[in-house]
């Protein structure tokens, strides 16, 4: 992993020629993603980010967390004990940079040792699984790092908007595997990563695959096609 989004963090964070970043999908062209959005506050945020910051509680974990915006307001604002877990070892560099007193890099399937009040995962949480058939193996994870009261809080996005319809209204929708499966590219200066495997969820779906992993599941925001859900232990 060349670690494009770390890069692209750290340059902004120290000044030192920031560039957007671009990104695009297998379904999607080329879409800039500005690093300072990776910066912003919480007024900046939105309704669906901000509802999840509001109902975290306890002790937190928060994965993917990127520049560590989520975290900052967490820990600076809400005063949570809140550990922030990337992948990326430049991003969790500068989440200790921006004053944040936890910060791990890791990925979540190895990270172990402690539980947690409250689990997030934001920004297409859901993107993290990968895929239908790895889904399994990430809410077992999860669960595992929950305590028996805490929650999962986790936005996702329903797609179809994004697929032909007919006149009917009928959606074309590629045969082959589950809609929301798609291979995501980050660019930035030149450089290109490896495509990922990123998942986008419906809430039906990740229903059933919450709850077939001994998760009660509710749907606490709808912001057009974004949700966010929360999950507890059954």
């Amino acid at each position: 992993m060349k670690d494009l989004m770390g890069k692209a963090i750290w340059d902004y964070y120290h000044n030192e020629n920031p560039e957007d970043l671009q990104t695009e999908t297998s379904i999607s062209e080329l879409d800039e993603l500005p690093v300072e959005y990776l910066f912003r506050d919480f007024e900046e945020m939105n309704e669906v980010e901000q509802k999840a910051l509001e109902s975290a509680e306890g002790k937190v974990l928060d994965i993917g967390a990127g520049a560590g915006s989520h975290s900052l307001y967490l820990q600076n604002e809400r005063n949570l004990d809140v550990l922030a877990l990337d992948i990326s070892p430049k991003s969790i560099e500068i989440c200790k940079l921006r004053g944040i007193k936890k910060a791990v890099c890791e990925n979540m399937l190895d990270f172990s040792g402690e539980t947690f009040d409250t689990v997030l995962l934001l920004m297409n949480g859901t993107g993290i699984f990968q895929s239908l058939s790895k889904i399994d193996t990430y809410l077992q994870k999860l669960y595992t790092l929950l305590n028996e009261n805490g929650q999962i809080l986790i936005d996702g996005t329903d797609i179809l908007y994004m697929f032909d319809r007919d006149e009917d209204g009928g959606v074309y929708i590629p045969a082959g595997g589950y809609y929301g499966e798609l291979d995501y590219v980050v660019h930035y200066k030149e450089e290109s990563e490896d495509p990922i495997k990123w998942l986008y969820l419906d809430f039906t779906t990740l229903q059933k695959a919450a709850e077939n992993n001994g998760f009660t599941i509710e749907k606490v925001v709808q912001d057009e096609d974004a949700y966010l859900a929360k999950l507890t232990k059954k």
